[in-house]
């Protein structure tokens, strides 16, 4: 089965390069990745275009439209079309993979699920040096630390029991993982989300109203999201109103989404 990871980004590419880097050393190498760009600067493609010249083990893509504001739904839906994978992983560009991550997510999938993964948070003082060899170091007695959260995740279980749900709580894009055909079937993200927020929470509700489940395994696929500050959340009200929509209606395709209805 191939995998397309789709790393979301927008002016951060010293972090971006951390993740791209991050997706070199796994245990099983991704059949490609593709940089979905929010509208970033100049500075984030001069990265990416040194970090091509450097020949990673992956073809790499860097999608990008104009900043127009926080459109995140748009910009992946674009990169979305670009994909050759059969399963999409999606991946923000502040969170660096654990090295067993697409692995993981691989071993996972299951037709009539989407994949729900976890994440460690890493603290303003220890993302400066935070990279892809941190979080291949780190140990169990990190879990106590005052400067990761969520850190049970660090212990991997790669035996313990996947289970599933239909709930909205708990939801993360940072994370996420689907089968490229079912992402297609609900017309991709809604593309009216705009500024921050529930923009995945109204995916999984289409999601699961076309028929699928959600899959955890909380100590398998885990990524290290890294400090930054608090998203604008102006528009959230809107955002609650356009999930609420998506609660009562019986549709499971959005209208603007991947293709236009």
């Amino acid at each position: 089965m191939k995998v397309s990871v789709i790393v979301t980004t927008y002016n951060r590419p010293d972090a971006l390069m951390k993740v791209l880097n991050g997706l070199c050393f796994q245990t099983l190498i991704p059949d490609e990745v593709i940089v979905a760009d929010d509208g970033s600067d100049p500075e984030t493609q001069k990265y990416i275009h040194i970090f091509q010249a450097d020949a990673p083990p992956y073809p790499l893509i860097h999608v990008w439209h104009e900043n127009k504001g926080f459109r995140l739904a748009k910009i992946r839906n674009r990169a979305i079309k670009k994909t050759n994978g059969e399963y999409i992983i999606m991946l923000d560009g502040d969170c660096i993979p654990e090295k067993h991550f697409i692995e993981d997510h691989h071993y996972l999938a299951e037709k009539g699920f989407f994949f729900q993964g976890k994440r460690v948070l890493i603290d303003r003082q220890l993302s400066t040096e935070f990279t892809y060899k941190t979080a291949n170091a780190l140990s169990i007695k990190y879990v106590f630390s005052k400067n990761i959260s969520n850190a049970h995740h660090l212990i991997r279980l790669p035996f313990f029991p996947a289970y599933s749900s239909t709930k909205l709580n708990g939801i993360r894009g940072c994370n996420m993982g689907f089968f490229k055909k079912d992402i297609f079937a609900v017309n991709g993200y809604n593309e009216n989300f705009t500024g921050w927020g529930r923009e995945d929470s109204e995916l999984a509700v289409r999601l699961y109203k076309y028929g699928l489940k959600r899959k955890e395994q909380p100590f398998k696929a885990i990524c290290f999201h890294l400090w930054h500050k608090t998203n604008d959340r102006k528009e959230l009200v809107k955002n609650n109103l356009l999930l609420k929509k998506a609660i009562e209606s019986n549709n499971y395709e959005c209208v603007n989404g991947l293709l236009q209805k």
